[in-house]
């Protein structure tokens, strides 16, 4: 069974829109687009550096496809340009595109229903990145096996959130964190089932 991670950039108040530049995807009018960019510093670099040093591939949505088909193979100074490049990538799309970027695999007919079928077969970790549509169906059809979420400590207020209206109610587990210099939190979480509801009134 293959591990499916999602990484996702959030603002605090769950904000995952267009975190890496003007432009990137400014729907419903979004005007901040690039929010993340000046809080990276190394030890983000470090930890981005040691997700992408084990063998993965991509699982991706039409949008962040097109963006990173578009970046990464002319990023080749950028560390993490080769692992990107060298990776498979699978592509969710209810459209027919022309996949350009090398070694990428559109995945036939229903998205949950074809993630389902790659999670069963052999090969490395899949890990989404971006993607915002995507991860909601990977939500509602409990395809998720961990969360990495890069929080910033910043609002924005409106714009696509990880975890939107329709999420299925679920309790979560910490197994790892880290802080940046620049005040971003950075967490591993698995699922961990049901929530148990508890009462702190006296009796």
């Amino acid at each position: 069974m293959r591990k499916l991670i999602v990484s996702t950039f959030l603002t605090l108040d769950g904000v995952m829109q267009a975190p890496g530049g003007p432009g990137e995807d400014d729907d419903a009018g979004f005007a901040l687009g690039g929010w993340s960019v000046n809080y990276w510093d190394e030890k983000m670099g470090q930890v981005m550096g040691e997700a992408m040093s084990t063998p993965f591939d991509l699982l991706l949505g039409r949008k962040t496809y097109d963006l990173f088909a578009a970046y990464w193979p002319r990023a080749t100074d950028n560390p993490g340009a080769k692992p990107l490049n060298d990776a498979t990538k699978y592509v969710a799309s209810r459209s027919q595109p022309t996949l350009s970027w090398s070694k990428s695999v559109l995945i036939e007919g229903d998205a949950a229903e074809g993630i389902a079928r790659l999670k069963k077969g052999d090969g490395p970790e899949l890990q989404v990145h971006g993607s915002g549509n995507l991860i909601q169906t990977l939500l509602r059809h409990n395809l998720v096996d961990e969360y990495r979420l890069w929080v910033f400590p910043c609002l924005i207020g409106s714009g696509k959130r990880l975890f939107s209206d329709g999420t299925i109610p679920a309790g979560l587990k910490l197994v790892d964190s880290t802080v940046s210099t620049t005040g971003v939190v950075i967490g591993t979480y698995e699922p961990a089932g049901e929530i148990v509801t508890g009462s702190f009134a006296l009796e």
